[in-house]
């Protein structure tokens, strides 16, 4: 099971300004090739596809295999024109949706 997101957007930026993001999900990111004390495999649990939204276009998209790391981390660059909202999901193979969006204003 993941914890609240953490993600960093700068509050403000220029119109056309490239503005780098910053995401981090704590998650356990079980490979499915471990086993517990008794022999069994543990079952595979991971986040498996990450993205980002700005004013509903998709700026950013990757599907995440057993080999990531726990707690992924993305740090990505996205182009502002306009103020709006970053919305930022992830999923994991429970089917569990973690979200957040984020303002920015563009000057």
């Amino acid at each position: 099971m993941a914890s609240k997101p953490r993600v960093k957007v700068p509050k403000s930026a220029e119109a056309g300004e490239v503005v780098t993001i910053k995401t981090l999900i704590s998650h356990d990111m079980e490979s499915g090739q471990r086993k517990d004390k008794e022999g069994n495999v543990i079952p595979r649990q991971i986040i498996n596809k990450f993205t980002a939204e700005f004013n509903g276009a998709k700026v950013f998209e990757t599907n995440l295999e057993p080999a990531v790391s726990a707690n992924p981390y993305f740090e990505f660059t996205s182009k502002v024109p306009e103020s709006g909202t970053f919305k930022f999901t992830w999923v994991d193979d429970n089917g569990e949706t973690y979200t957040d969006e984020q303002k920015i204003e563009v000057k």
